[in-house]
C-alpha cells in the first residue's frame, strides 16, 4: 500500500480518514446522547460535549499529520528508523542527529502517529518487521494451512469468543471478520503452546486488524507484543504474569496515589476488579478506540510501562470523587464512565506522564521480581486447594 501511493495521496487518504462530526440540531438543543461511528468503524456513544471534544481531538491529529509530511519530505519516508545510536567508528555529527530523532520521535508519537501511517509506524518501530524478516516468507500461510480443521481447546474457546468480540461492528462482527480473526488467533495458539488462547487476546487481535489491514501483519503485531512488548506469563493458563502486575500496579498505587490508595484500602476495594481488564484488553475494551490506539502508539515504541502510566492516569484523574465513595460499585461505576467518555488521549496522556511521574523499566523489573514469589506461592496454594476438593468429590 504504502509503497506505490505518493506523499500527496496519502495525506489526501490520511485527511479523509478523520471527518467532522455534526450532531442532529435537535441533539445540539437538548444535549441529548447521540451515536456516531468513530475512525475505525466502532459505534459510539456520547453527548454533545463529547463529540465536540472528539472534533477538537480530529484537528489536532490533521495537524499532527502535517508535521509528520513535513518530516518524511525533509529527512526522508523512514527517517523514524535512524534513531539508534550505534557505537564505534560512527561519527559525531551522525550520533548527534540519531539522538535528535529520537527525542523528536519520542514527542510526536506521545502527540500520536497519524491515523493512515500507524500501521507502518508500529510495524517498524516495535520489531514485528524485524521478527518477520527471520522467518521464511510463507510462514503464516504455511501456519494457517497446518492449522485447518484442527480442533484444541484453544480452537474451541476461540470459536465461542468470535461473536463476542465487539458485537454490532460493521466488519469484525461478520462472517468475513471472523474468519480473519479467527485465523490470526489459531495461528498464534498453534505457534507459542504455552500462550494458546487467553480471554482477552481476542480484543487485542480485532483491533489490530482494523488498524494494521491485513491478517498477517496483524499476526506478527501479537506475536511481537506477546513475545517482546509485554511482560512473560501475562497471558499463560495461570496468568502469573498478570497477577504479577495487579500487585505492582497496587504498589505504584500507593506511592503515585497514597490517598486515593488509603481510600481504596480502608474500603477493601481490590484494583484488580477494574485493572485486570485493562491490562489483559490492554484498554480496548475500556477506552473508545482512537483514545486506546493513542495509548498502543506510545506502548509499541516504549514498552508495556506505559500500561502502568494510563492506569494510574485513570484513577488520577478521578481523585476527588474517587476519596467520597462509600460503596465498591460506586468505585466501579465512576471509573467505567471516565474510561467510556475518555475521548480525550492528550488529556490522558498529559496526566500519565506529567502529574504521575518517572517510572523506569528498571524500577518496575526489580517491583515484578518482588512480587512473583508471592504471586507463585498463591497460585501453588490455589492449585493444591483444587486438588483437594476434586478428591473429596471422588
Amino acid at each position: 500500500m504504502f509503497g506505490t501511493q505518493s506523499k500527496r495521496d496519502m495525506s489526501l487518504e490520511f485527511q479523509s480518514q478523520i471527518p467532522i462530526l455534526r450532531p442532529s440540531i435537535h441533539a445540539r438543543r437538548a444535549n441529548l446522547t447521540v451515536k456516531f461511528q468513530d475512525l475505525y468503524g466502532f459505534t459510539v456513544e456520547g453527548n454533545v460535549d463529547d463529540v465536540n471534544v472528539l472534533n477538537e481531538v480530529r484537528e489536532k491529529v490533521r495537524q499532527q499529520g502535517r508535521v509528520w509530511w513535513s518530516l518524511e519530505a525533509n529527512k526522508g519516508a523512514n527517517w523514524y528508523l535512524q534513531t539508534s545510536i550505534s557505537e564505534g567508528n560512527l561519527k559525531s555529527s551522525l550520533k548527534f542527529s540519531a539522538l535528535a530523532n529520537a527525542i523528536t520521535l519520542k514527542k510526536l508519537i506521545r502527540k500520536g502517529i497519524p491515523p493512515v501511517l500507524r500501521p507502518k509506524v508500529w510495524f517498524s518501530l516495535s520489531g514485528a518487521a524485524k521478527k518477520k524478516s527471520t522467518a521464511p516468507e510463507s510462514y503464516y500461510d504455511d501456519l494457517i494451512k497446518a492449522t485447518e480443521g484442527k480442533v484444541t481447546p484453544a480452537t474451541r474457546q476461540i470459536d465461542h469468543d468470535l461473536p463476542r468480540t465487539f458485537p454490532g461492528h460493521p466488519w469484525l462482527d461478520t462472517p468475513e471478520g471472523h474468519a480473519a480473526l479467527r485465523r490470526v488467533l489459531v495461528g498464534y495458539s498453534f505457534r507459542d503452546s504455552d500462550v494458546g488462547y487467553c480471554q482477552g487476546l481476542n480484543y487485542v487481535a480485532a483491533l489490530l486488524l482494523l488498524v494494521m489491514k491485513t491478517e498477517e501483519d496483524a499476526f506478527w503485531m501479537l506475536a511481537v507484543l506477546l513475545e517482546n512488548v509485554l511482560v512473560n506469563d501475562c497471558y499463560t493458563n495461570n496468568l502469573s504474569g498478570c497477577h504479577v502486575e495487579q500487585r505492582v500496579f497496587k504498589e505504584f498505587l500507593d506511592k503515585k496515589c497514597p490517598r486515593i490508595a488509603a481510600h481504596l484500602e480502608a474500603m477493601e476495594f481490590d484494583v484488580s476488579l477494574v485493572a485486570t481488564e485493562w491490562f489483559l484488553c490492554l484498554f480496548s475494551k475500556s477506552l473508545p478506540s482512537e483514545t486506546t490506539l493513542r495509548v498502543w502508539d506510545v506502548l509499541f515504541y516504549e514498552g508495556a510501562k506505559v500500561l502502568f502510566h494510563v492506569a494510574l492516569a485513570i484513577f488520577k484523574m478521578k481523585e476527588d470523587q474517587l476519596l467520597i465513595t462509600h460503596h465498591v460499585g460506586d468505585v466501579i461505576s465512576i471509573l467505567q464512565k471516565t474510561t467510556h467518555h475518555l475521548f480525550d488521549p492528550d488529556e490522558l496522556l498529559t496526566v500519565a506522564f506529567d502529574q504521575i511521574g518517572s517510572m523506569t523499566t528498571n524500577t518496575i523489573s526489580k517491583q515484578r521480581k518482588k512480587q512473583e514469589p508471592a504471586v507463585m506461592k498463591e497460585l501453588d496454594q490455589r492449585v493444591r486447594r483444587l486438588n483437594s476438593l476434586k478428591l473429596d468429590e471422588k
